[in-house]
């Protein structure tokens, strides 16, 4: 690493921010070639020339989708020679930060390294440790000293030494880790949930996540026994506590000398990542909060993800019950007799969810806000949500009561879905629609606008000295400062930024196709021209105009509509949940509840809708086959482009791909299932077993 420096002089960030006619950056934005040069991106982020903050800590300014009043920030990128970043802390009483930068899954060689944020781009940062396993939690003990964690042991370090590896003191080294041995004997070399978060209360008791060995514990059927690896006094999926000696400071343990003793705290939690402690636990009463990732299902909106109140002895429910009280069925035999008997619905040892958090959000940082700088966040519960689907990518805010829990709300209570056809569901389980605590979004809007942002993944999150909230992106490998913004927030970026090449190349398969020809003018002559020419646009319609010249310019402005239509997969539009009245939105055109008994033929009218979309690019339709939640699809050069889930249908336009032995390649799928990754120069590829056809 460069020689760290630490300047009086301090630079002003707005003066050397990339400079871009706010032209030029739209015409990228839509997939035009600009006249001039391309816009500057950093971590896949455009770069233009606003700034968030003031003075030497104004940084680039990020497009994503924030509460008015804030911006964000691009302190350091992928430039910055950053891999994997996983958390933030301040170093107390200095304008630095230490940040853990894990390398990535399957490495050893993680980082901690120190940041200085006034100092020159490409010198803010100075490696302190190296050759780190894992490395994650970043938490300022009791004594005001610096405390991290890698898979196996918490220890403490100076990270302002001279040479910070010798003030490394470890408090606990033998922790369950990456490679394992489970009750039964089987040996993992990767076990499922790794990482140690871990929490301080006031009276120096350190709280650790021991994260389950696997996302569900199923074993062949029947199961007709608990979760052995998560039984016992080193039980997994569950919250560890070990206490200090009097004075309430860990002693460094001296070589073979065994760690402290430990009892778990609470069990049943599949994997721990974010822990918040109300300032005033553990004073009775006062919070102790767990966000739970929650295992998976193949619903893309099931199980929701959820906010625990911990009390010592409880059980949270892993694997046996998700949701709020919902059985997993895997269990059916474990839940019918001993000490799990009846635990999702009645048994004093189970504690359900004080919350819920949208399915699949993947919760990994939460804090209280105490700071100056947004009086109107004080006390208030942030919970930031780094999961890829379209319920994550954005950073809660909840209010709470004295004692620091989120306060529930009667059904129904909503949570957004980026980029879907029904842009909002509420929270519900099997049992219908229940109550949660609502939230407000202070980053609502963090999806992949090509050419504009990377999908956001959010994991670490601390507050500074100033008050500002500073995050870090693992996969962006980006750090992030929001400040204070003044005026009324940019507009938000839309979903699917599609080029005017793709639009033509799409309106040439419509006109091509004579079936599909003839829907389009069906539904411009029953549908746009007679309901919806008017009400909120002409459709790009214009006195003159030929018969074909009217169609194209009508599927031209559906085809630039946000999330309108989805080529192949009519049920990812917002074209036709609107049309049928299947979401939260509107019913388009107003009264169109009446149409199908009122107007001969309406039904049809939609039925040609959909056909025209799930026809409008030639292939064949071919259903994601069962199995996994999600499966993976890819790019030419085998990069990773995003995951769809079990019983999509996509359009296959190589059932064999002549460039990719084994794969079949299909028609770019719907906004929501992309990472972000990949261009549609690179294509879409999965593999050939994954597909099956559509009965």
């Amino acid at each position: 690493m460069s020689q760290f420096t630490f300047e009086s002089g301090r630079r002003n960030l707005r003066s050397l921010a990339a400079v871009l006619p706010a032209a030029v950056l739209a015409a990228a934005l839509l997939g035009l070639a600009p006249a001039s040069s391309e816009p500057v991106r950093k971590s896949g982020y455009a770069i233009g020339t606003e700034s968030c903050g003031s003075g030497d800590l104004a940084f680039p300014r990020i497009q994503i989708d924030m509460k008015a009043g804030f911006c964000a920030g691009l302190v350091a990128s992928e430039e910055d020679r950053l891999r994997f970043p996983r958390s933030i802390v301040q170093v107390p009483g200095r304008d630095l930060f230490v940040v853990a930068d894990m390398g990535g899954w399957g490495h050893a060689d993680g980082r901690l390294l120190l940041l200085d944020p006034h100092a020159p781009q490409g010198l803010r940062f100075k490696e302190l440790l190296t050759g780190i396993e894992y490395p994650f939690g970043l938490v300022i003990g009791p004594d005001r000293k610096l405390y991290a964690s890698t898979a196996e042991a918490i220890f403490r370090f100076d990270p302002l030494a001279d040479n910070p590896r010798s003030t490394v003191e470890t408090i606990i080294r033998h922790m369950p880790g990456r490679r394992i041995t489970l009750p039964d004997g089987t040996r993992l070399d990767e076990s499922a949930h790794p990482l140690k978060q871990f929490v301080f209360d006031r009276n120096g008791r350190l709280f650790v996540n021991v994260g389950s060995h696997s996302d569900d514990c199923i074993t062949p059927a029947p199961i007709t026994k608990p979760c052995a690896a998560a039984e016992g006094a080193s039980a997994l999926a569950s919250i560890w506590l070990f206490t200090p000696p009097a004075g309430g400071v860990f002693p460094a343990l001296k070589p073979r000398e065994p760690d402290p003793p430990h009892t778990v705290y609470a069990r049943g939690l599949r994997n721990s990542m974010a822990l918040a402690l109300h300032p005033n636990f553990p004073d009775a009463g006062y919070a102790f909060l767990q966000a739970e990732n929650a295992r998976d299902l193949p619903d893309i909106f099931k199980p929701n993800e959820e906010i625990n109140a911990i009390e010592q002895g409880k059980h949270y429910g892993w694997p046996y019950c998700y949701d709020l009280s919902t059985p997993s069925p895997e269990f059916r035999l474990v839940l019918q007799s001993g000490v799990y008997k009846s635990l999702c619905s009645a048994n004093a040892l189970y504690k359900a969810p004080l919350s819920l958090l949208p399915p699949h959000g993947a919760p990994l940082a939460m804090l209280y806000y105490h700071g100056a700088k947004f009086p109107e966040l004080e006390g208030k519960l942030l919970v930031g949500l780094h999961g890829y689907r379209p319920t994550g990518s954005r950073l809660l805010v909840y209010d709470v009561d004295d004692h620091g829990f989120p306060k529930p709300a009667p059904a129904p209570v909503r949570y957004h879905v980026s980029c879907a056809a029904d842009p909002t569901r509420s929270f519900q389980t099997d049992a219908g629609e229940v109550a949660v605590a609502p939230f407000e979004e202070l980053i609502a809007g963090w999806h992949r606008v090509n050419g504009a942002r990377p999908q956001g993944a959010p994991v670490g999150m601390t507050v500074a000295e100033d008050g500002a909230i500073w995050l870090v992106e693992d996969k962006n490998k980006t750090v992030i400062r929001i400040d204070r913004a003044a005026g009324d927030p940019p507009a938000p970026l839309p979903c699917d930024m599609r080029s005017q090449a793709m639009i033509d190349q799409l309106a040439v398969f419509v006109a091509r196709d004579a079936q599909n020809s003839a829907r389009l003018t069906t539904l411009r002559n029953g549908l746009v021209e007679k309901h919806c020419v008017g009400c909120h646009t002409d459709f790009g319609l214009r006195p003159g105009q030929s018969e074909a010249e009217k169609d194209g310019a009508v599927l031209r402005f559906m085809l630039s509509q946000d999330g309108w239509i989805y080529p192949g997969d009519p049920d990812a539009g917002k074209l036709r949940t609107r049309l049928r009245g299947l979401g939260a939105e509107k019913l388009m055109p107003p009264g169109g509840e009446s149409l199908p008994k009122t107007e001969l033929g309406y039904k049809r009218l939609l039925d040609a809708a959909d056909l025209l979309v799930a026809k409008m690019v030639p292939g064949t339709r071919m259903r994601i086959k069962a199995g996994p939640p999600q499966r993976k699809f890819y790019g030419k050069t085998n990069k990773e482009c995003g995951e769809i889930p079990a019983a999509k249908v996509v359009v296959v336009t190589q059932r064999s791909a002549v460039d990719k032995p084994g794969f079949s390649r299909f028609f770019r799928p719907a906004d929501p299932y992309l990472n972000g990754e990949c261009t549609d120069d690179d294509g879409y590829y999965i593999r050939q077993e994954f597909l099956v056809p559509v009965q």
